[in-house]
């Protein structure tokens, strides 16, 4: 049954019902339209806040507090992840993203505990926030001259 807007874009328009890894998929999907749209921060932060409204419809229809299909917050946790990055990290990114999204390390864990769409979204926006610190310094300690300059101390 076809929802409403909000409900269509919780599932990314049905990527999120074609596969068993329906998370990967959409995370993969999320990582080449980053690429091709390069989104801004407050196009980021508008579709996450749609996000919460999307997800949140779409798991009290269902009567499910995180449905597998729900993917709209992958999309934000993947382009939270590659934000300010050259697209040569795109790979590394995503591989990131997805491995702290399966593994939920905290403050993962402890964010997805939000009532609602706020739940849903919350995990996959820390996970992001923690993907993109990672490659940040992952960046900078080999490729900006960071880890060598902390040895010549």
């Amino acid at each position: 049954m076809k929802g409403n807007l909000f409900e269509e874009a919780a599932v990314l328009w049905g990527v999120g019902r074609v596969s068993s890894m329906p998370g990967t998929l959409a995370s993969c999907v999320a990582a080449a339209v980053f690429v091709i749209v390069r989104p801004s921060w407050w196009l980021i932060i508008v579709i996450a806040l749609a996000g919460v409204i999307a997800s949140d419809r779409y798991s009290k229809r269902i009567k499910e507090k995180d449905p597998k299909e729900v993917v709209i917050d992958e999309v934000i946790g993947t382009w939270i992840a590659l934000y300010g990055h050259p697209t040569g990290y795109v790979i590394a990114g995503l591989f990131l993203f997805r491995v702290l999204d399966i593994f939920k390390p905290f403050p993962i864990s402890w964010s997805e505990k939000a009532p609602g769409g706020w739940g849903i979204m919350a995990d996959d926006f820390v996970g992001g926030v923690m993907a993109n610190l990672i490659l940040c310094a992952v960046k900078w300690l080999y490729f900006d001259g960071g880890f060598v300059s902390i040895l010549a101390r």
